[in-house]
């Protein structure tokens, strides 16, 4: 069966699709490390700055692929959890609140319906 057709407002490359898996698999990683190192004690820096470092490139690859995404309410709440972890890190006495404040939230606009994920917040 042919691939669909790509559409004409997206860009792509070779190899973006086995990219954007691995870098989420180490961004997942992360998320799976950052909660271990805040509930039982570890390296929160280097744990946040994984997934901060891959959330950053995925967003950056997203945005690259189709810049549309930046208007949506998918990626502007992207944008959003960026810049919670950021606080995470910066402000270490708030970040387990923000982490299930993060893991609630994501998981709520992620299994969203796509009608709702795509609202167009920015032009």
């Amino acid at each position: 069966m042919p691939p669909p057709p790509k559409s004409q407002n997206k860009r792509d490359f070779p190899g973006r699709r086995w990219l954007s898996i691995s870098l989420r698999s180490l961004h997942l990683a992360g998320v799976v490390l950052l909660g271990v190192a805040l509930l039982a004690g570890g390296d929160r820096q280097l744990a946040g700055s994984l997934v901060l470092a891959t959330g950053v490139t995925i967003y950056g690859m997203d945005l690259w692929c189709n810049p549309k995404h930046f208007g949506e309410l998918a990626g502007v709440f992207i944008l959003l959890k960026l810049l919670l972890v950021g606080a995470m890190l910066a402000f270490p006495a708030a970040a387990v609140p923000l982490f299930w404040g993060l893991v609630v939230g994501s998981s709520l606009v992620s299994h969203a319906p796509g009608h709702f994920r795509h609202i167009r917040i920015f032009n």
